[in-house]
């Protein structure tokens, strides 16, 4: 039986988000620019073709290796916006602070974003900033929207995969959902694994310039891997194939996924995309993600098939093959 309140794993990002976006808020705003559910929107009608894309972020602790809420505000918009093909321009900046926030800390936010703001050539131009009383928030909440201009005429979407694509990503899954659930739990055996928090525009730009066509570009975030996959196989009404071996993950997430009983494909990540586009164009994608510094561990690592859609389909190291579900609820909540 369904739920009659809003449990944690509503915000997951896997089947409990899905069923919540469905039957509230898309049966209420519902347009054929909403509904396309991609990480961003596009706006054909306000003269050059704008993309817009905006996020909330409630990560808990604050601050952790490679990164902390301020870079994650900045990254994860600028890497939506970027994921329609666009090169990502202004950010808006909304805070709701906790009463007895510390300023030291909420400085230290501030400058992470501004340094990420930097790295990113993007800009914050306007904001807002509400107070409310302790315990009516859990120190910061953060919101960001970005707008950003297409860089091509023909704009990668999840609905775009087709038959005989080629998917890649631009590097090791489950970094940061690892490295958010040491902190947080003080898990001091796993002082080296580090978030991958960081702005994608750059290599995106290569890959839209270098290559004639890309078909999808999206960044596994929440739910990882496995759920963003699952995704696209739906939107596409495609099967997806990929090999695990051929996936890349670092040996300290394998080692912290082993103990901590977790699957690294379900981990989110801050830095990563995947990009699937012809098979021709492959090796050309891959090299131009190589040669980017946040896109040195990319790896090609299966294909899109007309076979099972809607399904992803792994292959094991040993050669046998199970279904990659999409993730129900929430494998660590608050994780950005």
């Amino acid at each position: 039986m369904a739920s009659a309140y809003v449990l944690l794993d509503a915000g997951s990002g896997g089947l409990a988000s899905q069923r919540l976006i469905s039957s509230c808020f898309q049966k209420h705003f519902g347009n054929p620019i909403l509904d396309v559910l991609d990480d961003a929107a596009l706006l054909n009608d306000l003269g050059p073709s704008l993309a817009v894309s905006t996020d909330s972020y409630t990560v808990t602790p604050l601050f952790f290796p490679g990164g902390s809420i301020g870079t994650l505000a900045i990254h994860g918009t600028v890497n939506d916006v970027s994921m329609l093909g666009a090169a990502p321009k202004y950010l808006t900046a909304s805070f709701i602070l906790e009463e007895g926030l510390p300023l030291s800390d909420l400085e230290l936010v501030v400058s992470d974003m501004a340094k990420a703001c930097r790295e990113a050539s993007v800009l914050i131009v306007t904001g807002d900033t509400k107070v409310v009383p302790k315990g009516g928030c859990d120190k910061i909440f953060i919101n960001t929207t970005g707008i950003g201009t297409l860089l091509v005429d023909n704009p990668p979407s999840g609905h775009k995969a087709q038959d005989g694509d080629v998917i890649l990503v631009s590097g090791a899954m489950g970094d940061h959902g690892l490295t958010v659930m040491a902190s947080r739990e003080d898990l001091s055996f796993m002082s080296d694994v580090r978030s991958d928090s960081a702005p994608l525009n750059g290599l995106v730009s290569k890959l839209l310039t270098g290559c004639a066509s890309v078909h999808v570009l999206r960044d596994p975030t929440r739910g990882g891997l496995a759920t963003t996959l699952n995704e696209i196989a739906l939107q596409s009404n495609v099967g997806i194939e990929i090999e695990e071996k051929l996936v890349p993950v670092h040996e300290s997430v394998l080692s912290g996924c082993s103990f901590m009983g977790l699957d690294p494909l379900y981990l989110a990540n801050e830095g990563k995309c995947i990009c699937i586009l012809p098979e021709h164009l492959a090796k050309t994608a891959l090299d131009i993600m190589r040669s980017d510094l946040v896109g040195q561990e990319a790896a090609i690592i299966g294909r899109v098939t007309l076979n099972h859609p809607g399904k992803v389909i792994l292959t094991t190291p040993i050669g046998g093959t199970r279904i990659l579900g999409m993730l129900e609820g929430a494998q660590l909540p608050r994780i950005c």
